[in-house]
């Protein structure tokens, strides 16, 4: 009979697991909230208009089909609205609609079962296509602004306060810092960790990631980890969802009235305020304007919507064989991004000289940036220059084996956890459980030798279990 020992190949605090960003989109989000919270939230037509357009196609045919019916639909009914060939579709979008509460199963006389839409969303997603309800509270009329501010000023707005935020994550020096409550969202995000050193807060591999989303993601993303932390602060969740969907629907250039807005609604609008999402002159001042980060910010699908001249991809960065990086731009967040993983040399007005060494990838690597991303940053703003010719190859491959070589020289070992399985009495027993190990993929070690095997730690049960039925069987 075999002993198993919980000597494991490691303990847990060497378990290295990297953890990516997860993005989540409208329904990842709204998939987590209680049914209570997403009928509340479906009282207002706006948000079933964003809901509704953020379905996927099939999901979006099924609610316009039923959205005037006020009885349930038999569910093989709906099922053969669709081809047999696009089954696994038809079972996806039913898992999505029921998820977000849009619908629900009904009892229909004789045993069958059927969809029926929520009562809420059926009524307040009329209102949003068909027009009437209640004006929203922020369209109260206004007199003209005497210091009304145009889309180009409410742009550079936006870009500048954004820009304060992955400036602080960059760590790059600025002139306007963000406060201490968008730094505890960064790290509540985990877009950035407290230092061990020193305990100033640092990078992560997925504050990375996050560096290489495009604006609309950065902001929505941002935005969800900020609502996570909402009720900390004493705010409605619902109240504030209700504005950040109404603000999306809004137009730019276009002030708003603040009138009417509760006490909570109006902290909330100076924490968008402090994010470059809305302006506004002076906190007493009873009206904003929404800039563009806020437009269509739950839109993923929806790339048609209007995006900052920054947004647009340009090539300026061109990388030698000798390791030297040269990226021809005046922007301060693009040299701090820069120096992430190279080693800055030269600076000039509307150039940046630098070189990729060991210690500088090693450094990128220790904050959590993979080889990956690395490569991947370089590549997508690589020069167009560096593009043409016969080959078309953006980035030197020498260059790119050499820091995939470092970081597979820094993660030479892997750490798992496992349980010791020795002393054997016989070979026969060892080979049998070797064999079953093996074939199920719960093997990490084995010395034949010796009679000694490691087995995965979350096997550990199984095996047991299959160690027994063999022990009796014999």
């Amino acid at each position: 009979m075999a002993d198993s020992e919980n000597g494991s190949s490691s303990q847990n605090s060497l378990v290295v697991k990297p953890i990516n960003l997860e993005c989540k989109n409208l329904y990842d989000y709204l998939k987590t909230r209680s049914r209570s919270t997403l009928e509340k939230l479906y009282n207002h037509p706006t948000i079933c208009l964003a809901v509704y357009r953020e379905l996927p196609e099939l999901a979006r045919q099924y609610v316009i089909r039923i959205l005037f019916v006020e009885q349930p639909v038999p569910q093989a009914v709906v099922a053969s609205w669709g081809a047999q060939a696009f089954s696994k579709e038809h079972i996806y979008v039913s898992k999505v609609l029921s998820e977000l509460s849009v619908w629900q199963e009904a009892a229909i006389p004789g045993g069958l079962l059927g969809w029926i839409l929520s009562v809420t969303f059926k009524r307040n997603l009329k209102l949003a296509l068909l027009g009437g309800g209640k004006p929203w509270s922020m369209s109260s009329a206004l007199e003209v602004d005497s210091k009304a501010r145009d889309v180009s000023f409410l742009d550079a707005y936006s870009l500048e306060r954004w820009e304060c935020v992955l400036h602080y994550m960059v760590g790059s020096q600025q002139q306007e810092g963000i406060s201490a409550d968008a730094v505890r969202i960064l790290l509540h995000a985990g877009l950035m960790k407290r230092d061990e050193d020193d305990g100033s807060p640092v990078i992560t591999r997925q504050g990375f990631q996050f560096l290489l989303l495009d604006r609309q993601a950065q902001v929505w993303h941002f935005l969800l980890q900020y609502l996570d932390t909402v009720e900390q602060r004493g705010l409605n969740l619902v109240e504030c969802l209700t504005f950040l969907f109404q603000l999306s629907f809004s137009t730019l250039g276009k002030d708003y009235s603040t009138e009417g807005m509760s006490p909570g609604l109006l902290i909330f609008l100076q924490h968008l305020r402090e994010f470059g999402l809305v302006y506004q002159r002076k906190r007493k001042v009873g009206r904003f304007y929404p800039t563009r980060l806020a437009l269509n910010i739950t839109s993923m699908q929806n790339s048609e919507g209007p995006v900052l001249e920054e947004d647009t991809p340009k090539g300026n960065i061109v990388v030698e064989t000798n390791y030297r990086v040269y990226a021809y731009t005046d922007s301060n967040l693009q040299v701090a991004l820069i120096g992430l993983f190279t080693e800055l040399l030269y600076r000039f007005p509307n150039l940046v000289v630098g070189v990729i060494t060991r210690d500088s990838i090693r450094q990128a690597l220790k904050g959590g940036i993979t080889a990956d991303q690395i490569i991947g940053y370089l590549k997508q703003h690589a020069h167009t220059q560096m593009l043409q010719g016969e080959v078309k190859q953006p980035l030197p491959p020498t260059v790119v084996d050499q820091i995939k070589l470092w970081e597979i020289e820094r993660n030479r070992l892997a750490y798992s956890e496992g349980v010791l399985y020795s002393q054997f009495l016989s070979q026969a027993d060892f080979n049998i459980l070797k064999e079953y190990a093996e074939t199920n993929g719960y093997l990490i070690w084995c010395n034949k030798e010796k009679r000694t095997l490691i087995i995965n730690k979350s096997a550990h049960d199984d095996v047991k279990k299959f160690w027994k039925r063999y022990s009796k069987g014999s």
